[in-house]
C-alpha cells in the first residue's frame, strides 16, 4: 500500500480548519507532499514510517490551536537533516517556517553523555533559538513528547539519556511556558524510564485504590457544591483529579513517607465565574475545613511569571484527609492548562498579548543571564538551576512578584532585581524590619534591598545563595576581580624580569618585540600574557627562557633543576634578604602591593623569618617560611624571591604549642607571661593528657621574629612549663 494513501493530512486539516476558519489550508497539502518526498522510505526509530511521526507532531501542535507556521514547522521539523536547505524552506513556505525549522533542528543533538563542551554548546544554541522565536521550543517540546511515547523501542542507555534530559530541561521549560498538561506528561513519561520499578509500583497501588479514591472525590465534590450553593455561588464546574505520578513520587521522596501517608493524592479545582467569587469561595471552604498554615497562596493578585493565576489552599477535609483545592475563573483555568498557547501571540494580524510579552521578556532575561557562563559545567548547572519550580514568592516594595526556590536569601532577591543591585547589596529589610543576608525568604515577604557603592560580592555568598542567577553573577565578578589581580601581579613580575634584561614592557610594545613574545608564549594579548604570568600558568622560568640567550638559560636551568627544593629556597632567601631588613614587618616583591600578597596559614611566617613567595592561581602570592613543608611540595618554578620591607606594619599571628604541669592557675600564669611581653592572645585551646599534663595550643600576635623569641624564652623559663615550640 502506498504511504500517501494510508497516511494523509486530512485529519490535520480538519483540526486546523476548526479554529482557523478563514485560512487557506492548501499549503498543508503542499507541505505534506514535500515531507513525503524528503522522507520517502525512511523509518522512525519505532519502526513506523517517519512521516507518521511528522504528522503526530503537527497534529499535537494543532490540538493546541497554534498558528499555521508552527504547525507546518512541526510537519517539516526533520527535513533539514535530510539535505534540504533553509533557503529551500524559505522560498517554498516563507521566513517564519524556515526560522522555526532551523531553530528546532539546531537543538536536536543535545545528549547527556556526550562531551561536556559539546553538550553545553547545544543547550546554549537551543536557548538562543528560543529567545529568537518561542515557537521553536513548542515544536521541540511536542517532538520530545512523541519520542517518549515510543521510547520502549530504544536501548536502556539511550532511554536514560533522553529521560534525564527531559526531566532536567524540557519539562521545566514546558512549566516556564505555563503548559501544565505538557509538563505533567513529560515528567510522568520520563519518570517511567528513570525509575521503572518505582513507577510500576506506584501505578499499581494507585490503580488498586481507584474505586475508593473516586468515591472520596465524589463525596468532596458533593459537599463543595452544597457549601457554595448555600452562599449563592454556583460554580461552572468542580473537578477532582489525581495528581500526576511524578508529583506524588516527589512528595514520597522529599518527606520520606509511604504512599498511604500521602493524603492529598487528589487535587480539586473549583471553576467560578468571576474573580470576586474566587475569594468568596475560598472563605466558604475555610469556614468549615481548617486550612493548613503556610499553604494558602494567592496567585490571582500576584500571578506567576508564566501568567498562571489561581487561589491555592490545602485544608483538612472529610475523614481528616488533606485536600489541595485550587479556585480560579474559566479564563484562568484555560491559561493554567494551555499556558502561552491560551492567547497565542503569533496569530495572524494580532499584537503580542501583554502577558505573553512579559513571559517572553523573562525567557530572554534567562538566556541573557546565562551568556556570561564560559565553563561548560557551570553553564549546565546554571541552566538546570534557573529552571527550578518556584516555591517562594516574594515582592518588591512596588508589588512586583519575584519567584525563588526554597531557602533563598536577600542576595538572591537582589540579583533577581538587577545585577548591580546584587553586586552592591549590603543588607535587606523584610516587611520593614532589618534582617541578615542569610535570612531565608518566606512567601509574601516584601523585600527592600539596601546597597552601598563600596560593597562588592563576597566569596562566602556562594555558600548561601540558591538561585543560579545569583551564583553565576557572583562567580563572574570574582573571576573578573581575580583576573585584574593576576594582570597586576603579572605586570610587576614581567617588569622585574625585563629590568634584569635592560628593557621594559613599554619598550617591547613600542619596538614591536612584544608580538614575538606573545607568539612564543601562545598568548592572545598582552593582558592575556600578564594574567597567565600572575596566575602561575606561565612560570617565571618560562618567561625568562624567552628573554635570555638560549645557551645562558640552558646552563642556569640545568643547574637549577639539579638542586633540591630546600637548597633552592636557601638560595632565594640569601639573594632576597639584605642587611637591615630582618626587623621589618611588611613584604616586598619589587613593587607588588599588599593586596596581592597573603601570609600562608600553614606556617605563619613573621618578620625576620626567611621567606619565599609562591604564585597561586588567581589569588596573588602566598608567603611561606623557607623551610615550610607545604612550600617544598610545590613546583619551584612558581617560587618568587621576596623579602621583609623594613616597614613597621602591625601584628602577625603565630601559633605556639605549650606543654605544662596541670596545676591550679597554670592557664592564668601563662596568659600573664604572654601579656607582660606585649603579645596578644587571639585564640587558645587546651586539654589534659593522661599523665596530668596540660596541652595548650595558643595563637598570639607578635611584631616580628625577635619579639616572638622573647615570648618563647620567657615561657620556657616558667617553673611548671615543660616545653614550648612554634607550630
Amino acid at each position: 500500500m502506498n504511504i500517501a494513501s494510508a497516511i494523509n493530512p486530512n485529519g490535520l486539516k480538519a483540526l486546523v480548519g476548526s479554529y482557523l476558519q478563514d485560512t487557506d489550508l492548501a499549503i498543508i497539502d503542499a507541505a505534506w507532499s514535500f515531507v513525503l518526498k524528503v522522507h520517502d522510505g525512511q523509518r522512525y526509530f519505532s519502526g513506523e514510517p517517519y512521516v507518521m511521526h511528522s504528522l503526530d507532531v503537527a497534529s499535537t501542535l494543532a490540538s493546541m490551536h497554534l498558528d499555521l507556521d508552527t504547525i507546518l514547522s512541526g510537519l517539516m521539523h526533520g527535513v533539514l537533516k535530510e539535505g534540504v536547505t533553509v533557503e529551500d524552506l524559505r522560498e517554498k513556505f516563507g521566513d517564519g517556517v524556515a526560522a522555526i525549522v532551523e531553530g528546532s533542528t539546531r537543538i536536536t543533538n543535545v545528549h547527556y553523555n556526550n562531551k561536556l563542551t559539546h553538550q553545553a554548546e547545544n543547550v546554549r544554541k537551543m536557548l538562543l533559538a528560543i529567545a529568537a522565536d518561542i515557537r521553536v521550543l513548542l515544536v521541540k517540546l511536542v517532538d520530545r513528547l512523541q519520542d517518549l511515547f515510543l521510547l520502549d523501542h530504544l536501548g536502556r542507555e539511550v532511554q536514560l539519556e533522553i529521560a534525564q534530559e527531559t526531566m532536567d530541561l524540557y519539562a521545566p521549560l514546558a512549566s516556564r511556558l505555563g503548559i501544565d498538561w505538557l509538563k505533567r506528561e513529560l515528567e510522568d513519561l520520563a519518570f517511567k524510564f528513570l525509575h521503572p520499578e518505582e513507577f510500576q509500583e506506584l501505578s499499581t497501588k494507585l490503580e488498586s485504590s481507584l474505586a475508593e479514591r473516586q468515591r472520596y472525590v465524589d463525596e468532596v465534590i458533593s459537599i463543595l457544591q452544597q457549601k457554595l450553593a448555600g452562599s449563592n455561588i454556583h460554580p461552572i464546574r468542580i473537578i477532582g483529579r489525581p495528581k500526576h505520578l511524578y508529583s506524588i513520587y516527589k512528595k514520597i521522596i522529599s518527606q520520606n513517607i509511604p504512599l498511604d501517608k500521602v493524603y492529598d493524592k487528589v487535587a480539586f479545582r473549583i471553576i467560578v465565574a468571576t474573580v470576586k467569587e474566587c475569594y468568596e469561595a475560598l472563605g466558604i471552604v475555610h469556614a468549615d475545613w481548617a486550612p493548613v498554615p503556610g499553604r494558602i497562596k494567592d496567585f490571582i493578585s500576584a500571578p506567576k511569571s508564566n501568567n498562571y493565576q489561581s487561589m491555592h489552599t490545602t485544608v483538612v477535609g472529610p475523614r481528616d484527609n488533606f485536600i489541595e483545592i485550587q479556585i480560579r475563573t474559566e479564563t484562568m483555568d484555560r491559561i493554567a492548562q494551555e499556558g502561552v498557547a491560551a492567547h497565542w501571540a503569533y496569530k495572524e494580524g494580532q499584537k503580542i498579548d501583554s502577558r505573553d510579552a512579559r513571559l517572553f521578556k523573562e525567557l530572554k532575561k534567562l538566556v541573557n543571564s546565562l551568556q556570561d557562563e564560559e565553563d561548560p559545567r557551570e553553564f549546565l548547572e546554571s541552566v538546570r538551576g534557573e529552571l527550578y519550580e518556584p516555591d517562594v514568592y516574594a515582592l518588591t516594595p512596588g508589588g512586583e512578584v519575584k519567584e525563588f526556590p526554597q531557602k533563598s536569601c536577600p542576595i538572591d532577591f537582589a540579583y533577581a532585581v538587577h545585577t548591580q543591585v546584587g553586586d552592591h547589596c549590603v543588607g535587606a529589610k523584610v516587611n520593614g524590619r532589618l534582617v541578615p543576608l542569610k535570612y531565608q525568604l518566606q512567601n509574601g515577604d516584601i523585600i527592600e534591598i539596601i546597597t552601598s557603592p563600596n560593597q562588592s560580592p563576597r566569596r562566602g555568598w556562594l555558600e548561601i545563595v540558591k538561585t543560579s542567577r545569583a551564583r553565576s553573577r557572583i562567580r563572574s565578578w570574582l573571576r573578573r576581580e581575580e583576573k585584574e589581580k593576576a594582570v597586576k601581579l603579572g605586570r610587576e613580575i614581567c617588569e622585574r624580569e625585563l629590568k634584569k634584561n635592560e628593557t621594559t614592557l613599554k619598550k617591547m610594545v613600542k619596538g614591536g618585540h612584544i608580538r614575538l613574545l606573545l607568539k612564543q608564549l601562545h598568548c592572545n594579548s598582552l593582558d592575556d600574557m600578564l594574567a597567565k604570568v600572575g596566575s602561575g600558568i606561565i612560570t617565571v622560568q618560562t618567561l625568562i627562557r624567552f628573554l635570555q640567550p638560549p645557551e645562558l638559560l640552558q646552563e642556569k636551568e640545568t643547574a637549577f633543576q639539579e638542586l633540591p627544593p630546600e637548597k633552592i629556597a636557601q638560595m632565594m632567601v640569601a639573594q632576597s634578604v639584605s642587611p637591615g631588613q630582618q626587623g621589618g614587618s611588611t613584604i616586598r616583591i619589587d613593587g607588588i602591593d599588599d593586596m596581592l600578597i597573603k601570609i600562608s596559614q600553614c606556617c605563619n611566617p613573621v618578620p625576620g623569618d626567611p621567606i619565599v613567595g609562591f604564585i597561586t592561581t588567581g589569588r596573588g602570592v602566598s608567603i611561606h617560611k623557607a623551610e615550610c613543608a607545604n612550600l617544598h611540595s610545590t613546583d619551584p618554578r612558581r617560587w618568587l624571591e621576596v623579602s621583609w620591607s623594613g616597614k613597621d606594619c602591625g601584628q602577625h599571628r603565630v601559633e605556639l604549642h605549650v606543654s605544662a604541669e596541670n596545676r591550679r592557675g597554670i592557664f592564668a600564669d601563662i596568659s600573664s607571661a604572654i601579656s607582660s611581653d606585649n603579645a596578644n592572645i587571639v585564640d587558645i585551646a587546651a586539654h589534659t593528657m593522661p599523665d596530668d599534663i596540660a596541652d595548650l595550643r595558643i595563637a598570639i600576635e607578635v611584631e616580628n621574629l625577635s619579639h616572638l623569641q622573647v615570648v618563647i624564652q620567657h615561657l620556657r623559663q616558667m617553673e611548671h612549663v615543660l616545653s614550648v615550640r612554634r607550630t
